[in-house]
């Protein structure tokens, strides 16, 4: 199925791993231009070095409003657009209630909000131009079933599910669609790293099947990123036009809200 998104610019923070990598990956592979970004540019040159496509890099803290908008206008100049956008940086607290500093739920908040603020906010003018714009926001079953090990993230990935349905409620008026992808456990480098530090003499398959069964995942396994950056893709895509304001679970079934 042709997804209409050749010769269409999207814009994918966090590029450099994970589920920003594999987005990348399959928006090229759609004929798609990206521009993309991380914090670390070696780290993101290396990870999509040789990759097929239209394709313009740069080093980008989403937390430096000046840095992103610099970014975006420069992203912009250099495919005469923007079309979409995938707010995918982030990161997640291992600490209870209790174990957290209240710094730490300023950095939380500020990292989840403001990541999605900055980039939308840069990219807007661009995104009112185009036929079929679409912002698209990484987030977590967290910020609707809340995880006791991860209480600040919980909370602030409930704010950005918050943000992310007013943000589509107020730009509707511009054709500008807002949709979430609520995550639940993706087989990305955060888990290899504590499968890592764990110190288990198990296989990281056995670990995580181990984990996936503690966590109640009915299939049973950790999700993939390119099982994540597919429904990604397709909520950018000009033939997912009449949704916005939705939330799209990505998580083996770990959902136990209706």
């Amino acid at each position: 199925m042709d997804l209409g998104l050749t010769g269409r610019t999207v814009l994918v923070t966090g590029a450099s791993s994970g589920v920003g990598l594999a987005t990348t990956r399959m928006l090229l592979a759609e004929g798609a231009n990206v521009a993309a970004c991380a914090r670390d540019a070696e780290r993101l040159k290396t990870a999509l070095d040789g990759l097929p496509g239209n394709l313009h890099l740069g080093a980008c803290d989403v937390l430096d409003r000046d840095c992103v908008q610099e970014f975006v206008e420069r992203s912009a100049e250099r495919f005469g657009g923007i079309d979409g956008v995938v707010n995918n940086a982030g990161r997640s607290l291992m600490a209870r209630l209790a174990e957290t500093e209240d710094r730490q739920w300023r950095d939380e908040l500020e990292l989840k909000i403001f990541s999605v603020l900055h980039v939308v906010r840069a990219a807007q003018p661009w995104l009112r131009e185009s036929t079929a714009a679409s912002v698209v926001n990484i987030n977590a079953i967290l910020a609707r079933q809340p995880e006791a090990r991860l209480a600040a993230t919980s909370a602030a990935r409930a704010a950005l599910l918050n943000l992310s349905k007013t943000l589509a409620g107020e730009l509707a008026a511009d054709d500008i669609r807002v949709n979430s992808v609520c995550l639940g456990l993706i087989d990305t480098g955060q888990w290899r790293r504590r499968y890592e530090r764990s110190g288990s003499t198990a296989e990281f398959s056995e670990w995580s099947a181990e984990l996936a069964a503690d966590r109640g995942i009915p299939l049973g396994r950790l999700g993939t990123a390119d099982e994540v950056a597919f429904p990604i893709v397709a909520l950018l895509s000009p033939r997912a036009s009449y949704l916005t304001g939705t939330a799209l679970d990505v998580g083996g079934g770990i959902a136990r809200y209706l």
